[in-house]
């Protein structure tokens, strides 16, 4: 069965400014929902992928960051964009995996992704929980903000957590984190929409300041 693949890439390199909808474009290619006999190689559907800040570097024509880790390449223009994501295989030449998995991993911003050799995503058990959480709090990023948290912090109750980048994915849940744990949350943020929404939407943190406006650090955190 050949479908009609939609992927999203960059039109060209993004330096100095934010990304605008005009940097992207929607692309459409030929692909046939099958694997070549003998490989490894795994066809998924994608249903959900994580749009994270990292992007905008790799979206960079250099960066350093770039060179940190694999998953932070740069982006070639034109190609797909890779992400954390999950999907259901629709074929598969891996013995690992099966018509109808749900998996979650690297995957790529469009309709459908083959993962050669199928070795960048595993098998996901919802365990009843929203499939879209296995990307946020039940996925890198809450795992990465529970295991700083409690187990490199290791807090005591009544303490102060000072949370930099408070409204990022990573951050947001470490404000929630303490603030349930019981200590006293101060967070910055880089602009005033950001502290607002997390300061009186959420009441996350007792504190919330722009890093970037602040002229007495000492002072800021002892509020």
């Amino acid at each position: 069965m050949e479908v009609t693949n939609k992927y999203v890439t960059v039109k060209t390199h993004i330096d100095g400014s934010s990304p605008q909808e005009s940097d992207f474009e929607l692309k459409t290619a030929a692909l046939h929902l099958s694997v070549e006999p003998g490989s490894k190689d795994v066809i998924v559907k994608n249903l959900y992928v994580s749009i994270d800040p990292y992007q905008i570097n790799r979206m960079k024509r250099v960066c350093s960051s770039q060179k940190l880790v694999s998953t932070a390449d740069g982006i070639t223009p034109g190609q797909a964009i890779s992400a954390n994501g999950i999907g259901r295989v629709m074929a598969s030449g891996n013995p690992e995996f099966e018509k109808d998995d749900l998996v979650v991993g690297l995957i790529n911003w469009e309709e459908y992704t083959i993962v050669k050799g199928g070795n960048t995503f595993r098998k996901l058990d919802p365990m009843g929980f929203p499939l879209s959480y296995h990307l946020g709090v039940l996925g890198l990023s809450g795992l990465t903000a529970y295991g700083g948290f409690f187990e490199v912090c290791k807090p005591k109750k009544g303490e102060k957590v000072f949370v930099s980048a408070a409204c990022g994915s990573v951050g947001n849940l470490v404000g929630q984190y303490a603030k349930l744990f019981g200590c006293h949350v101060v967070g910055c943020a880089g602009t005033k929409q950001k502290a607002s929404f997390f300061h009186f939407s959420f009441t996350i943190y007792q504190t919330i300041f722009l890093y970037n406006s602040v002229k007495k650090l000492n002072y800021r955190l002892s509020c």
